[in-house]
């Protein structure tokens, strides 16, 4: 064991993704060592990623590494890393808001931040957009509590509900809500809308690209005409977005949109960027539902509304999520509630970067 390297690591639910929680201060300082130990704790390369802890799926291949604040006014930093199950790549461009949802328990018990009796309200800045979001964190006795009676939808059983507020997510990435300059164009024949809130997305109807967007996640993903469709509509999108070749990033992802079936706003299938979300990214749904928002998206000439305050209620595979959204000071400031576990702590191990090997 003393030729791997030994990295403390906890492993945590947040929201319906699950991944290793690090200090940064504990993983390698140069970016190039910290990836390489990322992909070998993680097993990336491999489907299964039978040599590491990863889950074989982007939900479960996914990390946070958290830290003290570097910007006046938050708590802590959030950095998110989507690791590849498929490759070996680490892949910095996105936000997780599911992971996000963990953050505030990690950075409590970590001691980066005190703990209220009641709730404790924890300011965290992701790093990846430079975005500032407020985690209201149960601390029941001035400890964390993960034991409560909220549910969320793709996460079996009971919780302690974490409230979540994005305070202006528009333009992370890009630097505006529409980074192509129009609420709606035509990408490979199919009318899209490219938005930038929370998560660069590029929504369209599912009915355009010839599925019902009603199909259960599998059958999405082992679609092959339909990977082909949006793999080109993502690729032009994401450089009209100013972003340049994003093959090998996981943004924008690709979404369709249906009319709802059980009563919500609208019908969604996330993409990450390839495999179907088997529910909803809290990301995904902060910018879905701004783009209901929107005037002339096709989120919104779908839903037909644009009161604020408004509550958007996005079906999914595994149910539902619900979106606050209402405007301060002239930007839409979008709220809805989570849960997170904390499942082991310990030690992850990582082979040195010399041993490792690419995968073809």
């Amino acid at each position: 064991m003393n030729d791997l390297l030994r990295i403390p690591c906890v492993l945590m639910r947040g929201g319906t993704s699950r991944g290793p929680f690090f200090l940064a201060s504990d993983l390698p300082a140069d970016p190039a060592a910290r990836d390489a130990a990322l992909l070998s704790i993680m097993g990336s390369g491999h489907p299964l990623q039978i040599d590491g802890i990863g889950g074989g799926n982007p939900v479960t291949s996914k990390v946070a590494i958290i830290g003290p604040a570097s910007i006046p006014g938050a708590d802590v930093d959030y950095l998110f890393a989507q690791v590849r199950n498929d490759r070996q790549l680490v892949d910095y461009s996105p936000n997780c808001g599911n992971m996000l949802a963990a953050v505030g328990p990690f950075a409590i018990e970590a001691g980066l931040v005190p703990a209220r009796s009641g709730d404790t309200l924890v300011r965290i800045h992701n790093v990846n957009t430079g975005k500032l979001i407020d985690a209201k964190v149960p601390t029941r006795g001035s400890q964390v509590t993960y034991l409560g009676d909220a549910s969320i939808d793709g996460v079996p059983g009971l919780a302690a509900p974490i409230a979540l507020t994005f305070l202006d997510a528009a333009g992370g990435k890009t630097g505006s809500l529409l980074p192509t300059g129009a609420a709606s164009e035509i990408i490979d024949g199919t009318k899209a809308t490219c938005i930038d809130c929370a998560m660069p997305m590029v929504l369209m109807r599912a009915e355009d690209l010839g599925v019902s967007g009603y199909e259960d996640p599998s059958a999405l993903t082992v679609n092959g005409d339909l990977a082909a469709r949006l793999a080109a509509i993502r690729l032009e999108a994401g450089r009209r977005m100013g972003m340049g070749d994003v093959s090998d990033m996981v943004i924008p992802k690709p979404v369709l949109i249906a009319p709802p079936r059980q009563g919500g706003t609208l019908c969604a299938r996330y993409f990450m960027p390839i495999d179907c979300h088997p529910a909803l990214a809290t990301t995904g749904a902060v910018g879905i539902a701004t783009a209901v928002a929107t005037t002339g998206t096709v989120a919104y000439e779908m839903a037909g509304i644009a009161h604020m305050p408004m509550i958007v209620r996005l079906e999914h595979p595994s149910g539902r999520i619900d979106v606050e959204l209402e405007e301060r000071d002239g930007k839409i400031v979008a709220g809805l509630v989570r849960t997170a576990r904390r499942l082991f702590e310990g030690y992850a191990f990582a082979k040195p970067a010399a041993s490792l090997t690419r995968a073809a």
